[in-house]
């Protein structure tokens, strides 16, 4: 059974999936920063609770690396294929917005590459399934990392992993050609995903936020909103690698601040907006809303001549058409399609229980790096049948 902190983390993927709309329903353009905000919460999110969920299995006294990555793999099919591959069919079978030639790309979790190598986002409707290629190419790789990687390492390789994705950025002033390669690419991402899995660690070993980062995030979150607000996009190439180079790295302490605030539980009025039950029911779909929107979208505008509001243009008839329609349809798909296939999850667990007394947690102090104070680790491993 999810606890607080689990309730709350529904919150945020509601508030990542809505930035995410917003962006491609109402904001100018199909685009705005909220949008890339949400994507780089999601990632901030999965991260954690993937990091957490396997680190927590790890510290069972029962735990085996073999049967636990084939559990997180079987776990992470369930989860995420069944309703990736329906749109992926129904795209094939009406060919919506002429998309079947890129429809392999897809299947392979390539959309990133796809849309890098061509510098272009068509085909449009199927253009946000770079960041799920993003999450699955992380999902393939990191738990090898969590669950092989010397435990008292493993705050080290994200460190590690964080600093090389910012390296990464500063290759573009040398090629002064910004295209999409450097948002779409793996490495763009790895350091949201991978300070998610520094929170995981930092939570394991009852740690919390560094003080620069609970006292310094707040300037981080202002020093962002001014430059996306007040500073323009400059013409020379050089000096726009480094607008965009500040608007990726600033909001990464602002994320970690607030996931760690919510994967703990706020209190008073904030805890309380956070565990609103609409909230949290749109939290719970948020996969299936992020996999359905721009579906809906393509539909919804196919099929304007018999709607009153205008859903041709960005603004808010198609917000409230298409968001309203997407949500319908993301939660008659968990309903009746999602979560019964999710359940199949309870047949494959990370860690055997043993007969005689369930699961036991190895203490914590056996690792090196382990909770400082000796406590075992929790295992009330967290829910994971809505996004990641």
């Amino acid at each position: 059974m999810a606890n607080a902190r689990d309730v709350q983390l529904d919150a945020l993927r509601a508030l990542a999936v809505t930035m995410v709309m917003y962006s491609h329903f109402f904001a100018a353009g199909g685009s705005s920063f909220w949008g890339h905000i949400g994507v780089r919460l999601f990632f901030v999110l999965s991260g954690f609770l993937i990091t957490r969920l396997l680190l927590e299995a790890r510290s069972a006294a029962a735990f085996e690396a073999g049967p636990a990555l084939r559990s997180f793999y079987i776990r992470r099919a369930l989860r995420i294929f069944p309703p990736y591959f329906a749109v992926l069919g129904f795209v094939w079978l009406f060919d919506l917005e002429q998309s079947r030639g890129s429809l392999v790309w897809h299947a392979l979790y390539l959309s990133n590459f796809w849309y890098a190598l061509r510098n272009d986002w068509t085909p449009w409707v199927l253009c946000h399934f770079w960041s799920l290629s993003i999450e699955e190419q992380f999902y393939i790789a990191w738990p090898l990392v969590v669950l092989l990687a010397p435990y008292r390492r493993f705050e080290q390789i994200c460190i590690g992993v964080i600093a090389l994705s910012l390296a990464y950025r500063f290759y573009w002033p040398v090629t002064a050609n910004p295209a999409l390669a450097r948002d779409l690419l793996p490495p763009a991402s790895m350091d949201a995903l991978a300070s998610g899995g520094l929170l995981a660690c930092w939570r394991l070993r009852g740690a919390g936020l560094p003080q620069w980062m609970r006292l310094g995030w707040p300037a981080f979150a202002a020093a962002f909103l001014m430059i996306e607000w007040f500073v323009a996009a400059p013409p020379d190439p050089t000096l726009e690698w480094a607008r965009w180079l500040l608007l990726q790295v600033l909001p990464l302490v602002p994320l970690m601040a607030i996931v760690a605030a919510c994967s703990r539980g706020l209190g008073g009025i904030p805890g309380r907006f956070a565990e609103l039950p609409p909230l949290l029911a749109l939290g719970r779909v948020s996969y299936g809303v992020y996999l359905y929107h721009p579906i809906l979208l393509s539909l919804a505008i196919k099929s304007q001549a018999w709607i009153p509001l205008n859903v041709s243009e960005q603004g808010p008839g198609r917000f409230l058409v298409a968001s309203t329609a997407t949500i319908v349809v993301a939660s008659i798909s968990w309903l009746v399609f999602e979560r019964p296939l999710n359940s199949l999850k309870r047949h494959f667990p990370y860690v055997r229980r043993t007969q005689a007394a369930g699961w036991f947690a190895r203490p914590a102090q056996a690792y090196a790096g382990g909770s400082p104070d000796g406590r075992t680790p929790s295992l009330d491993l967290p829910r994971t049948d809505a996004r990641p």
